[in-house]
């Protein structure tokens, strides 16, 4: 008897190991798609997780709340993109996938948020590379001198630092206003 509940349970348990080791069609992925990185974390209620994506070419980004609700947030212009500062989101209550274009300029932000209506999320997340996706051998990008790509970092440097510095400004005007009004009032 024991033996065949033994035998049973293995049975049960054995295609969803399989499908969790080895994505499969039935999952929503293509065999073609080659997986780059598991991340998993925990977030705590109104707070954010970054990540950042260096790979090049057409990325996906399949992400699965665990425990709670964890939102994907993507952008290609800060490293830090929330709710307010984003170019691709999902924001669902259990499974969110991002497809990252290849044409993106690297590194890509990616924030991850632990939405409020939970005290704690725990998420998956896989990042898998599209290779059905070629690169365009005449794309301008590709074939960029040295030069050319140190002057775009650095002026993508620079932005950020402006906004850093913008952020900081507005949070000790923001205090200074707060104090002058508890004063008067």
């Amino acid at each position: 008897m024991m033996l065949t509940c033994s035998v049973l349970v293995f049975a049960l348990l054995l295609p969803q190991a399989r499908s969790f080791l080895s994505p499969s069609e039935d999952d929503g992925v293509p065999e073609e798609w080659l997986l780059l990185h598991v991340v998993q974390g925990h977030i705590g209620a109104g707070n954010y997780s970054y990540l950042r994506l260096n790979h090049d070419g057409r990325i996906i980004l399949h992400m699965q709340s665990l425990k709670g609700d964890a939102d994907l947030y993507v952008s290609d212009r800060t490293l830090h993109p929330s709710f307010d500062t984003y170019k691709l989101q999902s924001a669902t209550c259990g499974h969110d996938v991002v497809v990252v274009p290849g044409d993106f300029a690297r590194p890509v932000g990616i924030g991850i948020y632990g939405h409020p209506s939970h005290h704690e999320s725990e998420f998956e997340m896989r990042v898998f590379y599209d290779e059905t996706v070629h690169q365009d051998p005449f794309d301008k990008g590709m074939y960029a001198s040295s030069d050319e790509r140190k002057e775009k970092s650095s002026a993508q440097a620079a932005e950020e630092d402006f906004q850093e510095e913008e952020s900081i400004f507005w949070t000790i005007l923001i205090g200074l206003l707060k104090i002058i009004l508890e004063i008067l009032f």
